[in-house]
């Protein structure tokens, strides 16, 4: 693929932009209306995000390149200390940090005025623009928008507060172009075309942990996490020649679903092996959207005991 960086002019603005805030304020829902596409998973359980995660947007005068972050809690494990490094990381690398709020919540004016999240902000403001991206204004009425902006406005001199519904798509075109105004000028960091820093192992194994949070209930979704141990691509030997097509190419997946006791294995495997198998059938799909042909998918259950309290076990598990 071309990298057109030659090309651009210093007319042309690009840079990195950190999605911070609370669980489930959708910034994970957000980065794929920005992106018009799936990147990060989600679903209605908190602190289903993990990583920080790139997603890339490249215009025609500009380069965005958005980090999706875990919610902001306080850490009660070391899994969720890792976590939250990954949000400041993304603080520290950015150019512009955009803190999303639930606008459809109540008192949330007086949630961000409280949160630790505002008091890094504060060493921050003379250094990089913030902004409160004020989500889900679809569930306001709209005589309240206009007093929640003023609300915020009068709690932190943030560069913009720009109101948005990321499942409705509403003003995202605004954000977009108030984005670019921040970003300082320069040449694209990535190629047209790509969409993350990530690859498609990564994805696939977001995908198989994103169905077993929306299957299970309770701690079972949080003491699990996903490895691809094999990902191969494989043709039938009738059919390796220049004419063979994506139908007939095969991805060849082996995944392993960790978890911490012996009961969260049992439920994940369920009554004969039906819940894993569901589990299966639900990630199968949605991977073959991802990668563009079937899949063969193969999925096994393995006990590491407290790994979500053992740094070494962590990074050995992808955290890094």
């Amino acid at each position: 693929m071309k990298n057109t960086n030659a090309d651009m002019t210093s007319n042309y603005h690009t840079g990195y932009v950190a999605l911070i805030g609370e669980p489930n304020v959708g910034k994970s829902t957000l980065l794929n209306a920005l992106l018009e596409q799936k990147l990060s998973i989600v679903t209605p359980k908190p602190q289903t995000t993990r990583h920080k995660i790139a997603g890339i947007l490249t215009g025609e005068n500009y380069q965005i390149i958005f980090l999706d972050t875990p919610g902001l809690i306080k850490p009660k494990y070391a899994l969720q200390e890792v976590m939250m490094s990954f949000a400041g990381e993304a603080i520290e690398e950015a150019d512009v940090v955009m803190f999303l709020v639930d606008a459809s919540g109540r008192g949330v004016a007086e949630s961000v005025k409280k949160s630790t999240a505002l008091a890094r902000f504060t060493g921050l403001k003379d250094k990089k623009p913030i902004f409160v991206v004020l989500n889900k204004i679809d569930l306001l009425k709209k005589a309240e928008v206009l007093p929640l902006l003023q609300a915020f406005s009068a709690i932190f001199p943030f560069a913009e507060i720009i109101p948005v519904s990321a499942l409705k798509g509403e003003n995202l075109d605004d954000l977009r172009q108030t984005i670019v105004k921040y970003l300082p000028e320069g040449n694209a960091l990535y190629p047209e075309g790509y969409v993350s820093d990530r690859d498609e192992r990564f994805f696939v194994s977001e995908l198989i942990r994103e169905e077993i949070f929306k299957l299970f209930k309770e701690e079972v979704p949080y003491a699990t996490t996903v490895e691809i141990e094999e990902f191969r691509e494989s043709l039938p030997a009738r059919s390796v020649s220049a004419e063979a097509g994506d139908a007939e190419r095969k991805t060849l997946i082996r995944a392993v679903v960790y978890v911490e006791r012996e009961s969260h294995k049992g439920i994940i495997i369920g009554k004969g092996g039906a819940a894993l198998k569901q589990v299966g059938q639900n990630a199968r799909r949605q991977i073959e959207q991802l990668i563009g042909h079937d899949v063969f998918l193969e999925l096994f259950v393995k006990v590491e005991r407290e790994w979500r309290d053992d740094k070494g076990k962590i990074k050995r598990l992808g955290y890094r």
